[in-house]
C-alpha cells in the first residue's frame, strides 16, 4: 500500500458535504418509516425536538424489548445531532403515558430459563440510565397511567409533565418484584419517607399530587398537552432554561385543583416517623402500636404484598439513597435475576394479572421467614453477568 494521501480541506469540504447530505436523507427516510403508525413506537424530528411516542393503547403503552432497542440508538443519536435541542417522549390514546413493561413476555421466558429474562431488564436499565445521563434536555409528558416501567421512561430525565389524568404508582410488591427501574434512586430521595411509603404500599398518586409529591416537575391540563408540544417543538435552538422557562409558564397558569390539598399532607408525620424503622418488622410494629386508621389501613396493604418483596425493597432503598444511577441499576439487575430464580414473581404475576383471583400464595409466607441469608444471595453480586454502565 503506499503513502497515506491526505487531500487539502478545500477538496475534502464538497465531499463531507455530499456525506452529511446523504445521512440527512436517510435519517428523514428512517423518520418517515418509522412513523408507520401501526409501529409500536414513533421515532419522528419536529421542530428542534426528537419526540418518542409510545404506540400500543391498547396495552396501555406497555413497552417490549423490540420498543426498547428502537428508543436506546435513537437517544443515542438525537444527543448527537446538533440539530435536536430536545427529547419528548409522550403515549397514545389519552389513557396512559405508559403503564409498565411487558410482564406477561417475561414471566413466559423466565420460566423456561430463556435469554428474555436477563435481556429484558438488561436492556431497559440502560435506556433508564441513558435517559437520566441524557446530555440533551428530556421531557415526558406523563398525561395518563404512568406505573413501573413508564416511570423508568421518566423520572431520570430532566422534566415531567403531569396533568389531572396522570396515575403514578410502583406496585410492584403486589407481584413478587420491587420497585426497580432506578426506584432505589429516586423513591428514596424524595422527601422525608414518602418514597418508602409510595415503594412498599403500592399507594397511587393523581393528578397535582404527583407533582407536590416530587415525582412531576410540572403540572398543567390534560388539554394543554398538544399546544404545550407545539411550543416545544417551534423553539428555536432553546437552552435548557428556555424550555423550563416554557413549562414554567405552562404550570404557572394551571389553577386546576390549586386549592385542593396534597392527599399525603395530613399523614406526613406519620408516614416519617412509622416508616423510618430499619427493618419490615420495625415498620409493621410502629404501624400496630400506632392503631390510627391510617396505620392500619397500611397495615392491610402490607400484609398482601410478597413479604420478600418488601424486605427486598427496604434494603434496596435504604442503600440506595446514598449510591449513583448506575450503581442502582446495576444493584437492581443483580435483584430481577433473584426474582427470577424465585417463586413469588411468577405466583404473583398469575394471582394479578394472568388468573386475576388476586389470592397469591407468597413463599416464604411471613416476614419472619425471609432470611438475612435469602436476602444477601439476592444482592450478591453476579460477577460477570452484573451490569455495567458507564
Amino acid at each position: 500500500m503506499g503513502p497515506l494521501v491526505v487531500p487539502a480541506l478545500g477538496q475534502r469540504m464538497p465531499r463531507l458535504k455530499a456525506f452529511n447530505r446523504l445521512q440527512v436523507i436517510l435519517q428523514h427516510l428512517n423518520m418517515s418509516k418509522s412513523a408507520d403508525s401501526s409501529a409500536e413506537v414513533l421515532l419522528e424530528k419536529k421542530g428542534c425536538a426528537g419526540v418518542i411516542t409510545l404506540n400500543r393503547p391498547k396495552v396501555l403503552n406497555a413497552f417490549n424489548i423490540s420498543m426498547i432497542r428502537q428508543i436506546y440508538p435513537q437517544i443515542k443519536r438525537w444527543e448527537e445531532d446538533p440539530e435536536t435541542f430536545l427529547i419528548i417522549i409522550k403515549g397514545t390514546g389519552g389513557k396512559a403515558f405508559c403503564a409498565g413493561g411487558d410482564i406477561r413476555a417475561i414471566t413466559e421466558a423466565g420460566r423456561v430459563g430463556g435469554r428474555l429474562a436477563q435481556d429484558f431488564f438488561r436492556e431497559e436499565y440502560t435506556l433508564n440510565n441513558a435517559i437520566g445521563t441524557c446530555r440533551k434536555p428530556y421531557v415526558a409528558l406523563i398525561d395518563g397511567i404512568t406505573m413501573g416501567g413508564g416511570v423508568g421512561l421518566s423520572v431520570h430525565g430532566h422534566f415531567r409533565v403531569a396533568t389531572e389524568k396522570t396515575l403514578f404508582a410502583m406496585p410492584e410488591t403486589a407481584i413478587g418484584l420491587f420497585p426497580d427501574v432506578g426506584g432505589g434512586y429516586f423513591l428514596p430521595r424524595l422527601s422525608g419517607k414518602i418514597g418508602y411509603f409510595l415503594a412498599l404500599t403500592g399507594f397511587r398518586l393523581r393528578g397535582r399530587d404527583v407533582h407536590r409529591a416530587g415525582i412531576a416537575t410540572h403540572f398543567i391540563e390534560a388539554e394543554k398537552v398538544v399546544a404545550l408540544e407545539k411550543d416545544l417543538t417551534e423553539l428555536k435552538s432553546p437552552s435548557k432554561e428556555n424550555i423550563a422557562d416554557l413549562l414554567d409558564s405552562y404550570h404557572t397558569k394551571c389553577k386546576l385543583d390549586q386549592e385542593k390539598e396534597f392527599i399525603l399532607n395530613e399523614h406526613l408525620d406519620k408516614i416519617n416517623s412509622l416508616f423510618s424503622a430499619s427493618s419490615m418488622e420495625g415498620i409493621v410494629q410502629n404501624l400496630k402500636r400506632d392503631g390510627s386508621p391510617f396505620a392500619l389501613k397500611q397495615l392491610e396493604t402490607l400484609a398482601k404484598m410478597s413479604p420478600a418483596s418488601l424486605k427486598m425493597t427496604l434494603r434496596q432503598l435504604r442503600e440506595g439513597a446514598s449510591l449513583s444511577l448506575q450503581e442502582v441499576l446495576s444493584m437492581e439487575y443483580r435483584l430481577t435475576q433473584a426474582c427470577m430464580r424465585g417463586h413469588d414473581f411468577y405466583e404473583g404475576v398469575r394471582a394479578v394479572i394472568v388468573d386475576k383471583d388476586q389470592s397469591p400464595k407468597w413463599k416464604p409466607a411471613t416476614l419472619e421467614e425471609v432470611t438475612d441469608e435469602f436476602l444477601d444471595s439476592c444482592f450478591k453480586s453476579l460477577g460477570s453477568s452484573d451490569l455495567k454502565l458507564q
